[in-house]
C-alpha cells in the first residue's frame, strides 16, 4: 500500500499536464478493470495502478485528479471499499 502524497506524486510524473488525455478510477477488483477496458493495447501499455492506504485515500486522489481535468471512469462504489486507484490514457 501507499501513502496518498505518494501515489498523487506518482500520477502526476507519469501524467504531466496532459491530465485530460488520461481516466482515473477505483476498484477492489484491478483484473476485472483492465479486462473491463482493455479496448486497445495502447491502452494497457499506459495503464498504472496503486493500492492506497484506505478508501478515503483513494477517493481523495480520484477527486484530486478529476478536479485537475483528468476523466473519471465513474465506477460504482456503493458496494464494496475500494482501494486500488488506477490510470489509463486512452
Amino acid at each position: 500500500m501507499a501513502t496518498k502524497a505518494s501515489i498523487i506524486a506518482e500520477i502526476k510524473s507519469k501524467v504531466g499536464s496532459s491530465y485530460s488525455i488520461w481516466r482515473i478510477g477505483l476498484t477492489h477488483d484491478l483484473a476485472e478493470r483492465r479486462a473491463y477496458w482493455k479496448d486497445t493495447e495502447k491502452q494497457l501499455a499506459r495503464w498504472h495502478e496503486w493500492a492506497a492506504d484506505s478508501p478515503s485515500d483513494a477517493k481523495d486522489i480520484e477527486s484530486y485528479f478529476t478536479k485537475k481535468g483528468m476523466g473519471s471512469c465513474g465506477d460504482d462504489l456503493s458496494a464494496y471499499k475500494a482501494v486500488d486507484v488506477y490510470i489509463f490514457s486512452l
